[in-house]
C-alpha cells in the first residue's frame, strides 16, 4: 500500500462553532476522497525543529471536493490546539497527511441498515461527517444521534443537526445535558447510562450499526453497556478522543 505523504494545505476559512471549538477548512493540493469517520494527521514544526503531531477527524463529507473541514476543540495546555485556535488565520499553511483509518468508517454498503451514533463532546466530529454524507446521498435508513454535552453552548453543529432532524423523518436527534440544560428542557439531563441506552435501542426495529466517539471513559462504558443490552460486538465501533486533543 502506498504511503500517504505529507502535504501543505492552505487555510481557506475558520468558523467558531462554540466558545472552545473551531472548524478549519483546508484546501488540499493533493486531495483524496475520504470515508466518513476517517481523520488527518496535522504536524506543526517550530523554528528550532521541534515537531508536534495530532490527529483530527474530518467533519466534512467526501462530496466536498478539493478541501476538508477539521473541527478542533481547544484543549487546556494543548500545544497544537492552542496554536490552531490562537495563531492560525485564513491563508496560513498547515502540514497534513491523510485520509487515515479503515475501522471507524461508515461505508455506503451500510446505508440501508439502521444507524446509531453516540457522541460525547467533540466526539461528534466524525459522526457529523457520516450524517452529512448520509444526507447528501439521500439515505433513508433509520438513524439516531445521542449527543452528550455539558451545556447547550457546548453542542457543536447544534443548528445544523436540528435542521437535519427537521428535514429528515428518519433521523432522530437526542441531546443529553450533563451540566446545565436549556430553559424548559424536558429531555435527558444526565450522563449516558444503561437506562438511556436501553430506551434509545428500543426505538430501532432492527439492530443498528453503532458508532461511539468521545472521551475514553464514555466510549468504554457505552460500548460495554450496548454489548450488555444485546448489541453484537461486530456492530459496535469505537473511537476515543484523548485529553491531548488527538
Amino acid at each position: 500500500m502506498e504511503k500517504i505523504q505529507w502535504q501543505i494545505a492552505r487555510v481557506k476559512a475558520i468558523v467558531q462553532e462554540t466558545p472552545n471549538v473551531k472548524t478549519f477548512t483546508l484546501h488540499l493540493p493533493q486531495w483524496i476522497p475520504h470515508l466518513p469517520g476517517q481523520h488527518y494527521d496535522l504536524r506543526l514544526t517550530a523554528e528550532d525543529g521541534y515537531q508536534a503531531e495530532r490527529s483530527y477527524s474530518i467533519a466534512s463529507p467526501p462530496e466536498k471536493t478539493g478541501e476538508i473541514d477539521l473541527t478542533v476543540e481547544l484543549i487546556e495546555d494543548g500545544e497544537v490546539s492552542s496554536y490552531l485556535h490562537e495563531g492560525i488565520e485564513p491563508g496560513d499553511p498547515l502540514e497534513v497527511r491523510g485520509p487515515i483509518g479503515g475501522y471507524f468508517v461508515w461505508k455506503d454498503n451500510m446505508a440501508n441498515e439502521p444507524l446509531l451514533l453516540i457522541a460525547g463532546g467533540s466526539g461528534v466530529v466524525p459522526l457529523m461527517a457520516m450524517l452529512r454524507h448520509r444526507a447528501t446521498i439521500g439515505a433513508a435508513n433509520p438513524t439516531t444521534l445521542l449527543f452528550s454535552v455539558r451545556t447547550a453552548d457546548d453542542a457543536i453543529y447544534r443548528d445544523e443537526l436540528e435542521r437535519l432532524a427537521k428535514q429528515d423523518s428518519q433521523f432522530e436527534l437526542i441531546f443529553t445535558f450533563t451540566r446545565k440544560a436549556p430553559p424548559g428542557w424536558t429531555g435527558y439531563q444526565r450522563r449516558v447510562d444503561q437506562a438511556m441506552l436501553a430506551d434509545v435501542l428500543k426505538r430501532f426495529e432492527f439492530q443498528p450499526n453503532g458508532f461511539v466517539c468521545g472521551p475514553t471513559l464514555l466510549v468504554e462504558q457505552v460500548a460495554n453497556t450496548l454489548s450488555d443490552l444485546g448489541l453484537p460486538s461486530t456492530k459496535i465501533r469505537t473511537e476515543r478522543f484523548g485529553p491531548t486533543g488527538t
